[in-house]
């Protein structure tokens, strides 16, 4: 792999960072698959008490998932674990169906400002559920 191609943090690395700066992230009970340079792939599995009336995964948990996984996908492009949401905006396509959830997103910009997409998928194979955008800013370092 080229520099420009790899992730600056790897798989483990960030699952430290969430145990020790993130701990709310493990009251999702999110998997992360993995990690690339502005890449990752999460997986929420299938609980019940991350769905509302009807059986159907809770949008908050869906907003949830989303965040992270462009959290994941902002570290390994800018080594910037300081990165905060400034925005995140969701469309909810169609109903879940039962089972788990996985979130598959990429950075389109980097910068100050970073700007990324994901799309969040049954894990058991289907259309998309939802698709999110969001921008982040990247505090300078000191």
């Amino acid at each position: 792999m080229t520099p420009a191609t790899t992730a600056k943090i790897s798989l483990s690395d960030f699952n430290q960072l969430l145990e020790t700066h993130h701990p709310f992230a493990a009251v999702l009970g999110i998997e992360i698959l993995e990690i690339g340079h502005g890449t990752s792939v999460l997986l929420l599995a299938d609980n019940r008490s991350h769905q509302r009336l009807g059986g159907i995964v809770a949008g908050p948990m869906l907003m949830g998932l989303a965040d992270l996984a462009l959290y994941a996908a902002v570290v390994g492009a800018t080594g910037n674990a300081e990165a905060v949401t400034s925005s995140l905006s969701i469309n909810f396509l169609r109903k879940t169906p039962p089972g788990g959830v996985v979130a598959r997103a990429n950075i389109l910009k980097t910068g100050r400002l970073t700007a990324g997409e994901v799309l969040l998928e049954p894990a058991a194979g289907g259309s998309p559920v939802a698709q999110a955008i969001s921008t982040w800013a990247l505090p300078r370092s000191a």
